[in-house]
Formats: structure tokens, C-alpha cells, sequence
């Protein structure tokens, strides 16, 4: 595989067509606007279907419908245009219909700004929309690890029957770094779909539909759910762990807050500090079992990110009172430099 420079936006845009995306569906927004171009140049080149819809409510039912199709869709967007579409991830969920969502997170709430920012773990992670729902979130932290998610999260989507989402932000999306993109899906190993809307002749018609008026047969739909919810987190925890074995101070930080939090334990060591890392790759499911471990030996589990301390509450979820749980983020769009968040770091290993 050769190596190429591309844009984050546009990895994870020719990661998808090379999954096997047939349907991309999305409205524009800022700052994964280069995905929306570069799916417009290059998906209908190669068999698929790019269609800019009216809003991003009805990209999201588009992708709906595709997904009953059977075949493999995505949708993209950045934080506000995500909100609008939590109806139709709940209408997903609630249908146990496979597809691919992108956000590359911005500053908020509200309009915000176009700057990086993780004010959306929480909608992510705990199910944005109505109903006992959940997403298999990925956070990649480099342009080649979410070319590598993307074909991931179609894997795991057409496994599970669930949406799976990439959860980056506005930094990821525009910064550029060489990718050798993986080759692409050799389309007899896509999983058959035989619950899929293709016609019914010579066999019963299927159905596909979120709701059961009989409170019984509801209980009945959200017990398969909950099911395979069960079975993702025994199966599908990742993560990835930096200079833990001996470390007095752990520090936890997703996507691009655990590149630049690495960078922090690197300067750390070279001060003679024993800083590690657990960035979470899987936000749902969360790496509650490694970090509690990590925590029954280590002091200090300090968590960084771009939010009011969103993750934060995993992390002393996971924890549960076995080690000291302090908490650094930035908000709006401000990101910290290594020797801020190094700063901080050496005020919890001296006390």
C-alpha cells in the first residue's frame, strides 16, 4: 500500500467508499465540509450514490432507507447538525439498521465556532436521541487510525445490526498526515443481510420497524437490543495504553486530546515524572475494566479533554474511589499545549 498525504476529512471519505459505501447522504456543515466535497467528486465515479439533501433530518431518513436496502450508507456532520439528527439515529437504533455516522465535533453549544472542541461525548456515548438506544462509538486520534475506524465501524455495524458512529473533531478533520489507506472490501466478504427490504419474491415479505404498540411485544424489541448491546461490551472494548507498567500518574484523553496528551507523558518521562496513558478508542463501549485495574495500582488518573469533563464521568465511573480522579479540559475551541497540560500533571504528582 502506497502512502498518501490527505486531509482527515478526506481519509475517512475514501476509507468509507473503499468499505463499501453505496449511499452517502449529508447536509453541509463546518469543518468536515472537504468529506461532503470529496464524497461528491468521487462516490458516484465508483458506483455509489452522493445525494445532498433539503436538511440533515431528512439525510439522516435517507440513510434509513438505504440501510433497509441492505446496503452499506453513511452520513456525516459536525455537532449541531448531529443534534438534528437524533430522531432518525433513535428511529436506527430502535430498527436495528446497520450505517456509518461522522461527527467531527465543533465548539458549543448552541451555533458555537468551527474549532475543536468534545462537548458532544455525552450525546455520543449515552444515546442522543429518545429511548434505551446505544451507538459503538469510535475516536480516532490520527488521520490513519480513522481511515482504519471507518472500515472498522462498517464491520461492526453489519455485525451487530447497530449504527456505529466516528466521533472526531474539527482538528482531526482538517490536519493532513501521510495515510496508507487500506485496499478495498472485496464486496462477496459484506455480510449477507437476509432481514433486508429487497423484494420478497419466493419467500415471506420483511418488515422493518421501530415501534410495537403492545407494551409487551416493546419490552420484547428492547430486550434484543440490550442483548446485543451486552454482547458489544464483552467483545468490542478498545483501547490503548502508553507507559503504564510503572506510572504514578495515568493520564485518560480520546481522540485528539490522547495525541496530544502522548506527547505529554513523553515530555513527563523526560523530566523523570512516571506519566502514562490509556486513551479510550471505544467510547462505547468504555474501557471501564482496564482503567479500574490501572487504578487499583496507579495514585493518580488525571482526565483531559475539550469539554466540561464529559468523559470525566466514566472515568470515575470506572474508578470508583480507588485512586484520586482530578480533572483538566478547555472549552469552546481552546486546545491546550503539552506544557499546559504538563503543568498540570506536575501539580498532582507533587501532592
Amino acid at each position: 500500500m502506497s502512502r498518501v498525504l490527505m486531509r482527515g476529512n478526506e481519509a475517512i471519505a475514501e476509507a468509507a467508499i473503499r468499505a463499501g459505501l453505496k449511499c452517502y447522504f449529508c447536509y453541509p456543515i463546518t469543518p468536515q465540509g472537504e468529506l461532503v466535497e470529496y464524497m461528491a467528486r468521487e462516490l458516484p465515479k465508483r458506483g455509489g450514490v452522493f445525494l445532498q439533501a433539503e436538511s440533515e433530518v431528512a439525510a439522516i431518513n435517507m440513510v434509513y432507507g438505504a440501510a433497509a436496502a441492505g446496503v452499506r450508507t453513511m452520513t456525516s456532520s459536525s455537532s449541531p447538525g448531529i443534534s438534528l439528527k437524533q430522531e432518525g439515529i433513535s428511529y436506527l437504533a430502535g430498527s436495528r439498521l446497520p450505517c456509518v455516522i461522522v461527527n467531527m465535533m465543533r465548539g458549543g453549544p448552541g451555533l458555537g465556532n468551527i474549532a475543536p472542541a468534545q462537548g458532544d461525548y455525552f450525546q455520543a456515548t449515552k444515546g442522543g436521541g429518545h429511548g434505551d438506544y446505544r451507538l459503538i462509538v469510535l475516536a480516532p486520534s490520527t488521520v490513519p487510525e480513522a481511515a482504519q475506524l471507518v472500515m472498522l465501524a462498517f464491520d461492526l455495524a453489519d455485525k451487530y445490526r447497530v449504527p456505529a458512529m466516528i466521533l472526531g473533531d474539527g482538528m482531526l478533520g482538517q490536519m493532513m498526515e501521510p495515510v496508507e489507506l487500506p485496499p478495498p472490501v472485496d464486496p462477496s466478504s459484506i455480510p449477507e443481510k437476509p432481514w433486508a427490504l429487497t423484494g420478497a419474491e419466493g419467500r415471506e415479505p420483511n418488515v422493518i420497524l421501530s415501534f410495537d404498540l403492545s407494551p409487551q411485544g416493546l419490552r420484547e424489541m428492547n430486550r434484543v437490543l440490550q442483548d446485543t448491546y451486552r454482547e458489544i461490551e464483552r467483545s468490542e472494548v478498545r483501547w490503548e495504553e502508553v507507559e503504564t507498567a510503572d506510572a504514578e500518574i495515568v493520564l485518560v484523553a480520546y481522540g485528539t486530546m490522547g495525541r496530544i496528551a502522548k506527547t505529554v507523558v513523553e515530555r513527563a518521562r523526560e523530566e523523570g515524572i512516571k506519566a502514562g496513558l490509556l486513551r479510550p478508542i471505544t467510547l462505547w463501549p468504555f474501557p471501564y475494566e482496564p482503567l479500574r485495574e490501572l487504578a487499583e495500582r496507579v495514585p493518580t488518573i488525571l482526565t483531559v479533554e475539550l469539554s466540561a469533563g464529559q468523559m470525566w464521568e466514566d472515568v470515575r465511573l470506572a474508578v470508583e474511589g480507588r485512586a484520586k480522579t482530578p480533572f483538566y479540559g478547555e472549552l469552546g475551541g481552546v486546545v491546550p499545549t503539552p506544557r499546559e497540560i504538563l503543568s498540570e500533571v506536575k501539580k498532582h504528582v507533587s501532592s
